[in-house]
């Protein structure tokens, strides 16, 4: 599917400003859409709205269809009476640079027990009829996450193989003495889902408005402790016991002489296409309910996926196995409709890989940060784009692009290959002067002048910002996902630079609306 030309800013939820700890749909989530429209952004990119799993990392979540209830705003809460005044009053004094998911997360559930409790007591009839039409509407899943959150709960959080065996193997008993047993804790769970509905729908509305488009992402794998895997086990490799007998990831490269063992179940794609790729469908649709365009993590995987022995410790040992390729595809496409679907395919990309995008008409990514290690034939360089692609200054995974220069100096102080590197990137971004403090500029005007269809912004780099502004640094298991927008940030100053530059290159939506 072709876009618009367009351009827009990467800014996950959790990095907006406020004073609960972590970003939220609140205020300063509008503050941000009014930001895009004051400099003619068409696109707001954000990472999984799924509830964060190991790491805090939206890409091991226990569901991939619920959202992340930590991301519902207190302040909104307030308008709906749910919440009181005096229920914030003594907001501890978080940190604004970072989440601290340790005190912010406890700190937020507080709050949705409470407003959950006065939800029961009160039971408003505005809510009350939104609330049991959502149930209805989104059945298919929502009875099993609340039934996983809650009995992952009652367990101590331990994963789902450790629970008494009925339920491991949910036996139609058991699980319904769970739901009886259990019944307001679901419900409430059944809740916290609706409230993240309500306010996301409400803000996608708002930017659909003024001409954003949500840019939503699909990881390509699901946690194995995840209602997904409970509850549709016969759709992964598994043994009797519920454990993987293979898992996902990527085998020893350049990078990494071990690869990446990720741990995923590996789906059962044989079964999967017996039942019409109906999961698939049902998950893709139920993300495209939420955002207007998508990206697909790990494209590569589904044309064929390193499979590990689930009782390797690393990515060594391991073999290629095909996926499902273009068929999956065709036959979503064939349900949905056209799908607004952009594909990841960064890294060692094989011929296969390429066609199945091409047959679909899939976008790619292109990174700027990939383009100055090659001569001038290099495919990440501008001049060299295609129209039908999203070029990046860098993406959530990579260093900051001011971050990624000062490494670059360093190193090219220590290594030939570093030297030239960046003696290339001076010369295309025109950056031969002995200041270069505006390298994130250089690069933002790169990608926005170039053909590509989409580009897209991490706010880090529209600030300028270091390598401590960093989203995630993957092979890190700890201090990743955590960056926050320090709350002046969105200066008109900004936006006037920003609005300038996409408008002389012709990225600018052709009527914006005007912003009270």
């Amino acid at each position: 599917m072709s876009f618009p030309r367009s351009s827009g800013i990467l800014l996950h939820i959790t990095s907006l400003p406020g004073p609960y700890g972590i970003g939220d749909l609140g205020p300063e989530a509008y503050r941000f859409a009014d930001f895009l429209t004051r400099s003619r952004q068409g696109i707001w990119q954000v990472l999984p709205l799924v509830p964060v799993g190991h790491g805090n990392s939206p890409y091991s979540s226990p569901s991939t269809f619920a959202g992340n209830p930590f991301l519902i705003s207190p302040d909104l809460l307030l308008q709906d009476e749910l919440l009181k005044a005096d229920d914030l009053a003594n907001t501890p004094d978080f940190p604004l640079d970072r989440v601290d998911y340790e005190r912010a997360i406890p700190y937020k559930q507080q709050l949705l027990y409470l407003a959950y409790t006065r939800f029961v007591e009160s039971d408003p009839t505005h809510l009350r009829q939104g609330f049991e039409w959502y149930c209805t509407e989104n059945a298919d899943w929502l009875e099993d996450y609340a039934l996983f959150m809650t009995l992952k709960n009652v367990h101590g959080g331990g994963p789902w193989t450790g629970w008494p065996r009925e339920l491991v193997r949910r036996e139609p008993e058991a699980l319904e003495r769970a739901r009886l047993e259990h019944a307001a804790e679901i419900d409430m769970h059944r809740f916290w889902q609706f409230l993240f509905h309500r306010q996301w729908s409400a803000l996608k509305d708002y930017c659909n408005e003024r001409e954003i488009r949500i840019f939503g992402d699909i990881p390509i794998y699901v946690a194995h402790d995840s209602a997904d895997v409970w509850a549709e086990q016969h759709l992964f490799h598994l043994d009797e016991n519920g454990n993987p007998t293979v898992v996902a990831g990527v085998p020893p490269d350049y990078f990494s002489a071990t690869g990446q063992r990720w741990g995923n179940p590996i789906y059962r794609w044989d079964l999967m296409k017996e039942n019409g790729y109906n999961w698939w469908t049902r998950r893709i649709a139920a993300t495209l309910k939420q955002v207007d365009l998508v990206r697909l993590d790990h494209f590569r995987g589904f044309e064929a996926y390193w499979e590990i022995p689930a009782s390797e410790p690393t990515a060594v040992v391991g073999r290629w196995v095909k996926g499902p390729g273009a068929e999956l595809f065709k036959v979503i496409h064939e349900r949905l409709g056209s799908l607004p679907v952009v594909a990841e395919d960064l890294g060692l990309i094989t011929p296969e890989v390429t066609a199945i995008m091409q047959e679909m008409n899939f976008p790619g990514m292109l990174v700027l940060q990939f383009a100055f290690d090659s001569d001038n034939c290099c495919a990440y360089l501008p001049h060299n784009f295609k129209r039908n692609a999203v070029a990046y200054t860098g993406t959530h995974d990579n260093d900051t692009i001011t971050g990624w220069w000062q490494n670059l100096k360093q190193q090219a102080n220590e290594d030939e290959a570093s030297s030239r590197e960046l003696a290339f990137a001076r010369k295309y971004l025109y950056l031969n002067g002995s200041d270069d403090s505006a390298i994130h500029w250089a690069a933002i005007r790169a990608i926005i002048s170039s053909v590509a269809d989409l580009a897209v912004v991490p706010m880090q780099d529209l600030l300028g910002l270091g390598s401590e502004a960093r989203m995630n640094q993957p092979g890190r298991s700890d201090h990743n996902w955590a960056w926050r927008m320090a709350p002046d940030a969105l200066t008109d100053e900004l936006a006037a630079k920003l609005r300038e530059i996409t408008i002389t290159y012709g990225r600018a939506p052709e009527d914006p609306p005007e912003v009270v």
